[in-house]
């Protein structure tokens, strides 16, 4: 059944829009009378694109612009893949379970998703090949794992397992914003009230000393320099600042620069380590839930390194891949990389030996997400303090280089 884009006007003499499956434009105008709309404007919508093919070019302009700004999150992904999970544990057939979320989605965007995934599973596709329409919404693990359902008729099981992962990246995600959330801040307003210091406050004060025509301190002829390169020039830090931001996202993002920036992230004091655990879990995490899903090794590992994030860590997946595929185990090829802790290669060891490579995976997951929620707390508790000092040492400095000349002058006049 096609899903058409709508805008009208209600009772109340109000704009409304929205989008509702229907066999026509006019069946969809009937149903909204009923319920008090009158229906304006109409056009057939399609996952992932403005509404097309239908009539009324303002209403096509109105549903392209606001779908520019709108996105779906993880967590409303998550949450269908429950929902449907749920309603086919229960017995109800695909494409009615599809048509029930879709009546109750709230987002637009992933409403229109759905309802073209619907259309195209009664018109006979399976699941997998409708959702892979929309990968920027289901990804290639999401329906990797719907095709091994799909084919191993425990489709309800694996949404459920699919349901759980995303779940677990998304808390994972969210509590490594959190604990960086405010000492980015603090950094923010550091900078903020040093820069207002040092453009609007220091020069007032130094140019006395000027006047006076003493000789001062080393201290305080670097204060007054950096005071006039800073505030002499701010239209230029102005413009410097996003190039070199921009230039190092291009830097980063590039061919030679992608893998040397990888290998910094890894290689960090403090961040390493938490980078690291961050990547390994997540890779854990995700090949355990595909093998249990019934998705095949090579394939999984395919996959899989896509969720690292790091040009270091995909080459030595790539690599692994190679040698599994020429008869070597997992833990064996990872150990030859040196980049996976061995406690990971080891706990997989175990878990191949035993025929639970799948249930290791997931404890090597859980252990590591727990290990970076300790060191994330860790993390903060140490960065909060250490901008504290960092900011009261250069307020002490200044304070410090403004009242020796003082000082100085008070003892001569005297």
């Amino acid at each position: 059944m096609p899903v058409f884009a709508y805008k009208g006007v209600d009772g109340r003499g109000r704009t409304v829009s929205g989008a509702k499956d229907a066999d026509s434009p006019k069946v969809l105008r009937a149903l909204l009378r009923r319920e008090g709309i009158l229906v304006t404007d109409v056009a057939e919508a399609r996952a992932g694109t403005a509404a097309v093919a239908g009539q009324g070019k303002g209403l096509r302009r109105e549903v392209h612009f606001g779908k520019m700004f709108e996105r779906i999150k993880r967590t409303e992904v998550a949450a269908f893949t429950r929902q449907l999970s749920t309603l086919l544990k229960a017995g109800i057939p695909l494409a009615e379970a599809l048509g029930a979320l879709f009546e109750q989605i709230e987002n637009d965007k992933l409403k229109t998703t759905v309802g073209d995934v619907r259309m195209r599973v009664n018109e006979g596709s399976s699941l997998a090949d409708s959702l892979s329409r929309h990968g920027t919404v289901f990804e290639d693990l999401y329906v990797s794992m719907v095709r091994a359902g799909e084919a191993a008729g425990n489709l309800d099981q694996v949404l459920s397992r699919l349901a759980d992962f995303l779940e677990a990246q998304a808390k994972l995600k969210n509590r490594v914003l959190s604990a960086l959330a405010y000492p980015a801040v603090m950094v923010v307003v550091s900078v903020a009230v040093m820069s207002v210091l040092m453009v609007a406050v220091v020069p007032q004060i130094t140019q006395l000393f000027e006047d006076a025509e003493t000789s001062l301190p080393w201290n305080t002829e670097m204060l007054i320099w950096v005071s006039h390169v800073i505030g002499a020039y701010w239209y230029a830090w102005l413009a410097l600042l996003p190039l070199a931001i921009y230039g190092l996202i291009k830097w980063t993002r590039s061919a030679k620069g992608r893998p040397r920036w990888d290998r910094i992230k890894l290689r960090a004091v403090l961040f390493g380590p938490l980078v690291r655990q961050i990547a390994v879990g997540r890779f854990a995490r995700t090949l355990g839930t595909m093998l249990s899903s019934g998705v095949p090794l090579l394939k999984a590992l395919d996959i899989s390194k896509d969720i690292l994030e790091n040009v270091v860590l995909v080459k030595v997946i790539e690599a692994a891949r190679e040698q599994i595929q020429q008869g070597e185990s997992i833990a064996v090829a990872l150990r030859k990389s040196g980049e996976f802790p061995p406690v990971v290669t080891h706990m997989i060891a175990v878990g191949e030996r035993s025929g639970q490579l799948e249930e290791m995976l997931g404890n090597v997951a859980t252990a590591y997400e727990a290990e970076v929620e300790m060191k994330l707390g860790r993390l903060t508790s140490l960065l909060e303090p250490l901008i504290i000092v960092v900011m009261g040492g250069t307020v002490a400095f200044i304070v410090f280089s403004i009242l020796m000349p003082i000082m100085q002058m008070n003892t001569l006049v005297q």
